[in-house]
């Protein structure tokens, strides 16, 4: 009997959150059916929702869909290890920070928290969507930064593969185990404190 990877990754919690943080989860493993043009714009309206420093709301997005230049020029930033998997996806896209407020010029130094903030934000409404996401940090910001001169006030932060879930046999075998193995977060005490190591609640 095939993997049911959804309810395999499915999140449990000792305390009651909402279900859509227990089920969004980082897939490797894509099919190839598209992404519409409606969900994207709901998904990056609601990571333009995210708090932000002075709600400067430093983000900017590049997107493509699989096919297009914009996707090849993300995916050829990406190290061999990422493009591995992801180019099977059928969005691509990347995140940037600014690196100043515009209001007066001074350095912005919660914008790659806030791009990461609008991200999260993303990612949760992909999840409501049917869609997941999954964020890499393995890139060549330099190269991307090349292939779409990007302005020198904004730096990259990360790129995301996007669609629908793909059957894991499809990645490469050393990234198999990882796309169906459970999901694990640490206990409150591990990182709520009152004081440093001090378990808060």
């Amino acid at each position: 009997m095939p993997i049911d990877l959804e309810q395999l990754k499915h999140g449990t919690s000792a305390f009651p959150v909402d279900d859509v943080f227990l089920r969004r989860w980082s897939p490797r493993a894509f099919t190839t059916q598209p992404v519409t043009d409606d969900d994207l714009k709901t998904i990056f309206t609601a990571a333009s929702w995210a708090a932000s420093s002075y709600n400067e709301q430093p983000w900017r997005f590049l997107i493509g869909h699989k096919g297009s230049p914009t996707w090849q020029k993300i995916l050829d930033a990406l190290v061999p290890m990422n493009q591995a998997w992801a180019s099977a996806a059928p969005v691509l896209y990347a995140s940037f920070a600014k690196k100043t407020f515009s209001h007066n010029a001074a350095p912005n130094g919660s914008g790659p928290h806030d791009v990461g903030a609008a991200s999260a934000t993303a990612s949760l409404q992909a999840a409501l969507l049917g869609l997941h996401t999954h964020g890499m940090a393995g890139f060549d910001g330099s190269k991307l930064r090349e292939a779409f001169s990007v302005p020198e006030e904004f730096v990259p932060v990360a790129c995301w593969a996007l669609g629908y879930l793909g059957d894991p046999e499809t990645v490469p075998d050393a990234m198999k185990e990882a796309e169906v193995t459970p999901r694990l977060r640490k206990p409150l005490a591990d990182f709520l404190f009152s004081e440093w190591s001090k378990a808060a609640l």
